[in-house]
């Protein structure tokens, strides 16, 4: 499918409160065909998403470390991730530890999904990506672990007020530019 088509039809499943504000752009080299365009989201004029941008807003991981020691990032821990640590140490760690063990857990999972989510953002190919949010739900877009496909989802029409405000908790643990698209879709309602 040619850029200018694609273009076209994620345009027209954008949020109406969001047209004209969220842009999907592209670079192209005419003369250099080995070397691939860059496609990459602008809000209000300015260029969101782009992993070559240094001068992006949004954080970009690094290290696990990093990921667990970010204060915006907050984890829920519920009493299914206590007794699984319960179970796990067989009883002889203290209630209040055992809420430590769990949410260090939980933090490290959610810290290698989005090194790797990040890492295949990096080196995804937005139009293959893009072709694949067409042609899936709405429901499979919001629940993947790739990032740009929540992005998609997240500016979509098809996406209504009672869902976006129903998501907050699960946003709290997607990637930064995840939780920026979901706020400015938020704004908006």
């Amino acid at each position: 499918m040619s850029w200018s088509k694609l273009k076209q039809q994620l345009e027209s499943f954008l949020s109406p409160a969001l047209q004209g504000r969220v842009e999907y752009r592209a670079t192209s080299y005419r003369y250099l065909p080995d070397k691939s365009g860059i496609c990459y989201l602008a809000v209000d004029k300015k260029n969101i998403l782009n992993m070559s941008d240094t001068t992006s807003s949004i954080r970009w991981y690094q290290t696990e470390q990093e990921i667990k020691n970010d204060p915006d990032i907050q984890i829920p821990i519920n009493h299914d991730d206590i007794e699984a640590v319960r179970k796990d140490t067989k009883g002889t760690v203290p209630e209040d530890r055992l809420k430590v063990i769990a949410r260090s857990r939980k933090m490290s999972e959610l810290a290698k999904e989005l090194l790797s989510a990040q890492a295949a953002l990096s080196k995804s190919n937005f139009v293959v990506v893009a072709t694949r949010f067409l042609s899936s739900s709405i429901d499979e877009s919001l629940e993947s672990h790739d990032i740009l496909l929540n992005i998609l989802a997240l500016v979509d029409r098809r996406v209504g007020k009672k869902r976006i405000l129903n998501m907050a908790e699960k946003m709290k643990s997607k990637h930064p530019i995840v939780q920026y698209f979901y706020e400015l879709r938020r704004s908006t309602l």
